[in-house]
């Protein structure tokens, strides 16, 4: 029996890797029943049938939602504007402008603040003896990095930090869905003042980039340039977050991969991929599909959800020797935790820069991780990871 992927509290209470496994094995393209009255959508499990949708941008598309929630909900408001919900040419242009913001030479200077502030946070956290590692580091390190890019100011990183872990996931089992909408209404909000800031005194960074550049012709209207901002903060902030979190979850628990890590058996590049295989913080992506067509023999009808599960298809034995095990040094490692194809994280750069930096300063630093509390988990059905995570690093 497969649980309910809509609820989020199915993450936190079953063994999601023995459900991915059972339909990996007999029923790699499985329909699921839609919530309330909403449509079925397809639960896609094989890496192979993954990447292939990922790739197949005739077939399906993304400009009718690209996460449960917005698809169940009949589309996304951003859909056609917001980079990761529009295809074709647009898609072409739009990324091609911010790709200039987040190349990796545009990035140098900003790397190098990441291994600073990751230095004087492990520091801080190795003197005070125990630290709650996922409030205390891990959500410093991407809100300060992406603010940092988008030039926000200091004083409002914070509450910013704090909308967003609002508007995606929640660390308690029933949130309030008035105050995620709220949240999210109020991140596009804040986007818009600043918007016009930048309109009349413009910058180097993706905002100032946006407000000024035309795309298919056209300059780019506020409610585009939000939108995109939006998504920014979002990708920005949650999937690197979520992942050094879990790093230092499994490294706390597993003697052998931390010496590898120490030791230098291991290094720093691949223990990033590991990591993000690992704990694969966006568990899934969907598309809608645009003609009839056939997924391991299921036939998927045009208009049909399909949902492709990253979670899963990280863990294929098809795709990865010995999937359920964490090991640092694997190699090769060609996961799917940043996406595939013409929607690959337009940030991979950034979140590989901020992960490898925090393995190296926990490698430099810390001589050792022991768990001192049960931590706690978010809740959603489209992020996967721990919302609290107390650590004691030795120095």
């Amino acid at each position: 029996m497969v649980p309910d992927l809509v609820d989020p509290t199915t993450y936190a209470e079953h063994d999601m890797a023995d459900v991915w496994r059972r339909l990996r094995t007999g029923e790699p393209v499985h329909r699921h029943p839609g919530p309330k009255g909403a449509p079925d959508f397809w639960v896609v499990t094989r890496y192979a049938d993954v990447a292939r949708i990922l790739r197949d941008d005739a077939t399906f598309t993304s400009e009718r939602g690209n996460v449960l929630a917005t698809m169940l909900a009949g589309g996304d408001t951003g859909a056609g504007r917001m980079l990761a919900v529009t295809d074709g040419p647009r898609h072409t242009e739009l990324r091609s402008l911010l790709l200039r913001a987040f190349s990796p030479r545009a990035l140098a200077g900003v790397a190098e603040r990441v291994r600073l502030l990751i230095d004087r946070l492990l520091a801080e956290a190795v003197e005070r003896g125990e630290c709650d590692f996922a409030r205390d580091i891990a959500s410093a390190v991407p809100l300060e990095t992406i603010c940092d890019l988008l030039d926000v100011p200091a004083a409002d990183r914070q509450h910013v930090l704090k909308l967003t872990k609002t508007a995606l996931a929640s660390d308690y089992a029933a949130p309030d869905a008035a105050e995620d909408r709220m949240a999210r209404a109020e991140i596009l909000l804040y986007f818009t003042d600043l918007l016009q800031a930048r309109r009349r005194r413009p910058g180097e960074d993706p905002i100032s980039l946006m407000a000024t550049a035309e795309v298919g012709g056209r300059r780019l209207s506020d409610e585009d340039v939000v939108l995109n901002c939006y998504s920014l903060i979002m990708g920005g902030d949650e999937t690197s977050r979520l992942a050094m979190i879990g790093a230092v979850r499994e490294l706390a628990g597993d003697p052998g991969q931390w010496r590898a890590l120490k030791d230098g058996e291991a290094t720093v590049e691949s223990a990033g991929e590991e990591v993000l295989r690992w704990t694969t913080p966006t568990m899934h992506f969907g598309r809608v599909a645009l003609t009839d067509t056939e997924i391991a023999g299921r036939r998927i009808r045009a208009g049909e959800l399909v949902t492709l599960w990253f979670t899963s298809a990280n863990r294929d034995e098809d795709a990865f020797a010995e999937p359920d095990r964490f090991l640092l040094g694997r190699s090769p490692n060609k996961h799917l935790a940043l996406g595939y194809g013409r929607h690959f994280c337009l940030g991979a750069h950034l979140g590989r820069v901020e992960i490898n930096a925090m393995l190296a300063g926990l490698r430099d630093r810390v001589a050792g991780i022991e768990r001192t509390g049960p931590g706690r988990p978010v809740y959603s059905n489209f992020l996967a990871g721990m919302s609290s995570l107390p650590v004691a690093l030795k120095g």
